[in-house]
């Protein structure tokens, strides 16, 4: 692992000179465990959270984004409701010091019995690794943090897509920053973030997106809009075992998308037996010179943390594989790494 010794861009991510080469995954997964380790014992947003969700008790949350653009730091941490038959209990907020505020509040349905009777449906709530990274995109952005992993300016002409999108949060919060958003998920999920979606379709920036929208096949072709007031979501059944075992003809034909900038996985690391079809994902869609894979995760098992790195350092495809592990992006138990491909000279494959 080598310091980097100046900022790196590979379209709207940008990677800071504070982030590390990552060469060896003992060595970086070591390093976050034992920092992880020294943290305080009483400090909570460091601690073990259990599996990581928010609540998987209630049958829809309100979380409210609270962004401060005076000053960053009166909102650094969301505001989340637990609503039920429409009776809602503040659960945990910030209050601002600032007198400008600009509030993004999302509701979200949850299933919460399919997490508990449908094998391997992690997606039906919400987690903690979502709301955070929400927050830290968005405030961010309407800050125009110059520090940011992601620019702000570029990030309004982007397309990201997002592997695992679970209830759909990211999507409904991050869309309307972006000139095109794909949400992706195994079949049995699409309906909870179509409902969501449509749910929250009263936002101001999120109406005037195609809302809910599911495309028949994947590979409906197309550039991303560029204008942010013809922004797109959309939302694709997408199974990573699927991908992994597919030929390359049918890849071809079935698992296309519009260009994609940014290719988000955020939480996607829980199970071992899902790795290699993550990885294998995460190949395929990454186009060398043009897209960044932006992966947070929360660090619960160590061996599975070292095992999805190792295996994302061995990749071999396309192009070669350059990953940065990324500090102080967000507060409590997560590391934060950006990789990319750079073309192969020479290749004649």
């Amino acid at each position: 692992m080598t310091n980097g010794t100046e900022a790196r861009k590979c379209g709207p991510v940008r990677i800071p000179r504070q982030a590390n080469v990552v060469s060896d995954a003992d060595e970086e997964v070591f390093l976050l465990y034992t920092q992880l380790a020294a943290r305080a014992p009483d400090d909570e947003a460091m601690g073990f959270r259990g599996l990581g969700h928010v609540d998987s008790q209630q049958d829809t949350l309100a979380i409210d984004f609270v962004i401060d653009e005076q000053s960053e730091r009166a909102a650094t941490e969301p505001a989340v409701y637990q609503t039920r038959s429409r009776r809602s209990i503040k659960k945990k907020s910030k209050v601002p010091t600032a007198s400008r505020e600009h509030v993004i509040s999302i509701e979200l349905l949850q299933d919460k019995t399919a997490l508990r009777s449908r094998k391997g449906d992690t997606g039906s709530v919400v987690w903690r690794a979502s709301v955070d990274f929400a927050q830290y995109v968005l405030r961010s952005y309407h800050t125009r943090a110059p520090d940011a992993l992601l620019d702000a300016d570029s990030l309004c002409a982007a397309h990201v897509l997002e592997l695992g999108a679970g209830t759909g949060l990211l999507g409904i919060a991050l869309s309307p920053i972006v000139a095109r958003y794909t949400l992706t998920d195994i079949d049995a999920l699409i309906p909870l973030i179509q409902k969501n979606l449509a749910h929250n379709r009263s936002l101001p920036s999120l109406s005037r997106n195609t809302v809910g929208k599911r495309r028949s096949a994947h590979g409906a072709g197309g550039s991303a809009p560029k204008d942010e007031e013809h922004a797109s979501i959309s939302i694709e059944a997408l199974d990573w075992e699927a991908l992994r075992h597919a030929s390359p003809a049918l890849r071809r034909s079935t698992f296309q998308y519009p260009a994609i900038d940014v290719l988000l996985v955020v939480d996607c690391i829980y199970h071992p037996s899902l790795l290699p079809a993550l990885l294998s994902t995460i190949d395929y869609l990454t186009t060398p010179g043009v897209t960044s894979v932006l992966v947070v995760v929360e660090l619960r098992a160590e061996d599975v943390v070292r095992e999805f790195l190792a295996g994302w350092l061995r990749l071999e495809s396309d192009g070669i594989w350059q990953v940065w592990s990324v500090p102080e992006v967000l507060d409590g138990p997560y590391a934060v790494w950006v990789g990319w491909k750079t073309p192969r000279r020479n290749d004649n494959r």
